[in-house]
């Protein structure tokens, strides 16, 4: 077959396909284009699901008159004018590919007026043939219309989803927007109905506000705030609550430099840093903002620009896991993890806390780690130093936050008075975390082993001591001295100090059961911290054991001095608050 030379339309129908997927591409395309532009108000206007017609209209510095043309032409662009360039880009778009991919595929129509110009004018593309330029009477801005994206790729038209669906694709990403350039107003139409409108939000008050519209205001409210920088990186922003996790991640907004993205080393390592207090199966919600140096990271490595490089992709990982973990590491008596605080009576915490962020474009003074006494136990995190300051305006001066225990509710809950109310405890899933969290900090250390004064002689099944092999070097780490002595016994010679009041021979059956059941899910960090999960769960407190009320006692302030103590290793909450409020409202006190 002869090689030939494409002609020129169908070589940009060719790179439209790898730029414009679907009408929500389009979108994001003119949005960034607004954004780089200056706007300070971006309205979208959208028929059919985008397909029979988008318009986005902003008030931002314009297009000269006589770059129009040039603007619908491949690769000509503003925003960069070497290859060097991409060491320090800030802008959305930088190659000069979006106007000219949408005119190969749709009916265009672009009109815009430069500031300080006198006049605007208009250009129209359809199918890749650039019209002339001709007078408009637009104001300040620009205006771009798309109409009948893939008339002519009937290939492409027909793999389009039902206009319901691609109007729900263009709702989400105009939210993504919405969701970091706060001083940018955004407003969002289908026809006659608006489905967002949100206005430039400057102040903080304003932000909060734009966040619950768009997230919930259950989100804003109990969300834990993220505040850490390393060097030249900063990652803030807000990190739900374990209870508040969804079976769906439509609640999990990450950026990079102002940049929407669908990145899955952030994804895991956000994902890492809810382990062990996320429910299984449950995806959390979360709104992180990543900032860092435009050389670090290469944002040009995807035709949409949804995915990013990181020139250091482990140390961040591990920058956002710990920060999140940090975030997450708060002790039992602060916020309670059953409820929000609007559901517990508990509003005037979310209306009067502030945090130092205003938007992604202004830098917030880091205080580095805060210390917090609660109740005794001391708190060290990443929170903004006004929080730590203010904690006791907003948690109570209480000497013990999670109060005094007065009984045990069906050999299950510890029943107990605070300050705010009545305070109900899972004695099971607390005194769990609060077994979890000594092993890890004791893991590998020598203080860790007790040993027994006779070997304690276990019967196992043959596989399940090929299983304890495998496994050997984190049960010694975890303070277990075991000696396998023929297939399917062994003798365990030394054991957690934390352990010597349980039944050693059932511990260990039911601790490789449950490795045999998890073996090869984990790896390294994550195989250990398996262990001495179920090792935890294990030997934590069991139902229908009648706790005395020292016994009772002595658990809440564990549970006030043990981090992540709001849920147990699985994720299920450890206690509750039923607050004066909402006692007062059951009894109908004050009508």
């Amino acid at each position: 077959m002869l090689i030939q030379r494409l002609p020129s339309a169908l070589i940009d129908q060719i790179a439209a396909g790898e730029v414009i997927e679907r009408p929500a591409s389009l979108v994001k395309e003119l949005i960034e284009n607004s954004l780089d532009a200056g706007a300070l108000q971006i309205d979208i206007d959208v028929e059919a699901g985008g397909t029979r017609m988008v318009r986005v209209l902003d008030n931002g510095s314009g297009i000269p008159s006589d770059q129009l043309s040039l603007a619908v032409q491949r690769h000509a662009t503003s925003k960069i004018r070497s290859l060097a360039d991409f060491d320090s880009l800030r802008s959305m778009g930088f190659r000069g590919e979006a106007l000219p991919s949408i005119g190969g595929v749709a009916r265009l129509r672009i009109a815009s007026r430069a500031k300080e110009a006198t006049s605007a004018a208009e250009i129209k593309v359809q199918g890749g043939e650039i019209g002339l330029i001709t007078p408009s009477a637009q104001p300040q801005g620009t205006l771009v219309e798309v109409r009948d994206l893939f008339y002519n790729v009937p290939a492409r038209r027909k793999f389009l989803r039902a206009e319901s669906t691609e109007l729900g694709h263009i709702v989400k990403l105009v939210e993504r927007f919405a969701l970091v350039y706060f001083d940018v107003g955004f407003r969002l139409r289908s026809g006659t109905r608006v489905l967002i409108d949100v206005p430039c939000a400057t102040t903080e008050k304003l932000q909060r506000a734009r966040i619950s519209a768009l997230m919930g205001e259950d989100f804003i409210v109990s969300a834990l705030p993220v505040e850490c920088v390393s060097g030249a990186v900063r990652l803030w922003g807000w990190a739900g609550q374990p209870q508040a996790a969804r079976t769906s991640s439509d609640q999990q907004f990450s950026y990079v430099n102002g940049r929407a993205v669908r990145d899955r080393l952030l994804a895991n390592a956000v994902r890492m840093g809810y382990r062990d207090v996320l429910y299984h199966g449950r995806q959390p919600s979360y709104l992180l903002y990543l900032e860092l140096e435009p050389i670090a990271v290469d944002v040009n490595a995807h035709p949409q620009k949804l995915e990013v490089r990181f020139r250091d992709s482990r140390q961040i990982h591990d920058f956002v896991m710990r920060s999140v973990h940090t975030a997450l590491s708060i002790v039992a008596g602060v916020a309670a993890p059953t409820a929000s605080s609007v559901s517990l009576g508990l509003s005037h915490f979310s209306q009067r806390q502030s945090y130092p962020h205003t938007n992604l474009h202004t830098q917030a003074p880091w205080h580095g780690a805060a210390e917090l006494r609660v109740q005794g136990a001391t708190v060290e995190s990443f929170f903004p130093s006004q929080l730590m300051t203010e904690a006791p305006k907003y948690f109570g001066s209480a000497v013990d936050s999670l109060g005094t225990a007065v009984a045990q509710l069906h050999g299950v809950y510890i029943i107990s008075q605070s300050t705010e109310g009545i305070v109900l405890v899972d004695a099971h899933a607390a005194h769990e975390r609060v077994l979890y969290e000594r092993l890890k900090r004791d893991f590998g250390g020598q203080s860790a082993m007790q040993r027994l004064l006779e070997p304690c002689v276990v019967e196992l099944a043959i596989h399940e001591t090929d299983v304890l092999e495998t496994v050997s070097e984190d049960f010694s780490s975890a303070g277990f001295e075991i000696d396998i002595l023929a297939p399917g016994r062994i003798a365990v010679r030394a054991v957690p100090a934390l352990l010597t009041h349980v039944d050693i021979a059932v511990l260990v059956r039911d601790i490789l059961r449950d490795v045999l059941e998890d073996r090869g899910t984990h790896h390294l960090e994550s195989a250990a911290h398996g262990l001495l999960g179920n090792i935890a769960c294990r030997s934590a407190i069991h139902a229908n054991r009648k706790l005395s009320l020292s016994e009772m006692n002595a658990l809440l302030r564990d549970m006030e001095d043990t981090e992540r103590a709001g849920q147990c290793n699985h994720g299920r909450p450890t206690w509750t608050l039923l607050s004066l409020a909402q006692l007062d409202q059951l009894f109908l006190r004050g009508r």
